[in-house]
């Protein structure tokens, strides 16, 4: 793809911005744009002046200039891609924004809490060629790969269950300048199953498709904000397997995540996949260069989206096809959404 501006500035870098700064991930983003070889941050935006006098000076941000208006990016033709890093209030109306200025976007998850608007904005985006890359940071992720690879492939047989833990330690309050604490995810239903449920849901739905009907579980077992569910369980029921995602706020450090399949013919686990070190493989019969019985597979600690976004600019610029389609990207949000409560069933 080259729309977006992108076709008159393929000999030079590829000039992006960033809209917003409160998302947790903001400035690591920030840091994987500047350090790509082949692209020129030329902007940031953050609409609350005190929080862009909180970060301007600090490292990372300090390299990048702060303008007073999204319109010194936005409506320059020659920025291609803007990166979306607001909070989860924010960031589906910056994205909405982004994309009506015929921009591509990196859009750090969730999709928003409204997903009738999010099928608006991506069905706009598809028909003027523009890209949304959600920033589901395991796409990339070798021990996710490999273990789609061995799903996909029949490799593991008939998979009947698929069991994923996510769960962190966030402090009660929000940290200055930012809605990442328990008070912060106490907005959206779903609390934290809302933050980082989408994480889990996109390799689930990679692997398995739409769940036929979706369930969950919530609780408040350990905030001192009532509203905030900070213990929560997702159950998706397919026609021949079960998935599960559990998610809590405040799980002792290091946080162990898991990511679990069990197949007629084998079973993969990763534990644990940040960071990533090896894949426990049991197998009924050798195959494949693999032994009967537990096979302890080396996988390879990758940085979080240094990879993702790389595949992003090759997309860009015409040398590769994204990651993942839009109706994949809508079905990860659909899920979300039936998760969390956002749409029923």
């Amino acid at each position: 793809m080259t729309s977006a501006g992108a076709a008159n500035h393929m000999s030079d870098k590829l000039r992006m911005a960033q809209y917003g700064t409160k998302h947790g991930h903001a400035q690591g983003v920030l840091r994987v744009m500047l350090d790509h070889p082949e692209v020129d941050v030329v902007g940031i935006y953050e609409p609350d002046t005190a929080r862009r006098k909180q970060v301007e000076n600090l490292e990372t941000w300090n390299e990048v200039k702060f303008v007073d208006s999204p319109s010194g990016f936005l409506d320059d033709s020659s920025v291609v891609c803007v990166s979306s890093e607001g909070t989860n209030k924010e960031s589906l109306g910056f994205t909405e924004e982004i994309v009506n200025a015929g921009k591509h976007v990196f859009y750090d998850k969730p999709a928003g809490d409204d997903y009738q608007r999010f099928e608006r904005i991506v069905e706009k985006a598809r028909n003027q060629n523009t890209m949304i890359q959600m920033g589901y940071m395991f796409r990339k992720h070798d021990g996710f790969e490999r273990i789609a690879e061995w799903v996909l492939s029949g490799f593991l047989g008939q998979v009947f269950q698929v069991r994923a833990h996510m769960s962190t330690n966030v402090p009660e309050k929000n940290p200055e300048g930012t809605q990442t604490g328990r008070e912060g995810y106490a907005h959206f239903k779903g609390g934290i199953m809302y933050d980082l449920g989408g994480h889990m849901l996109d390799q689930i739905v990679w692997l398995l498709g739409r769940p036929n009907r979706v369930t969950h579980f919530f609780q408040n077992a350990a905030s001192e904000t009532r509203g905030v569910m900070d213990n929560t369980l997702g159950v998706l029921e397919y026609g021949n397997a079960i998935a599960t995602v559990d998610i809590a706020a405040m799980e002792a450090r290091p946080m162990a995540r898991r990511f679990e399949v069990y197949g007629t013919k084998g079973t993969a686990i990763m534990e644990p996949f940040e960071p990533a070190d090896t894949i426990q493989l049991t197998l009924e019969e050798a195959q494949a260069g693999y032994e009967k019985g537990i096979n302890i597979v080396n996988i390879e600690d990758r940085p979080r989206y240094v990879d993702t976004f790389a595949e992003l600019v090759r997309n860009i610029k015409g040398e590769s096809q994204p990651l993942r389609s839009w109706d994949h990207e809508l079905l990860v949000q659909e899920t979300l959404m039936r998760v969390t409560g956002g749409l029923t069933g």
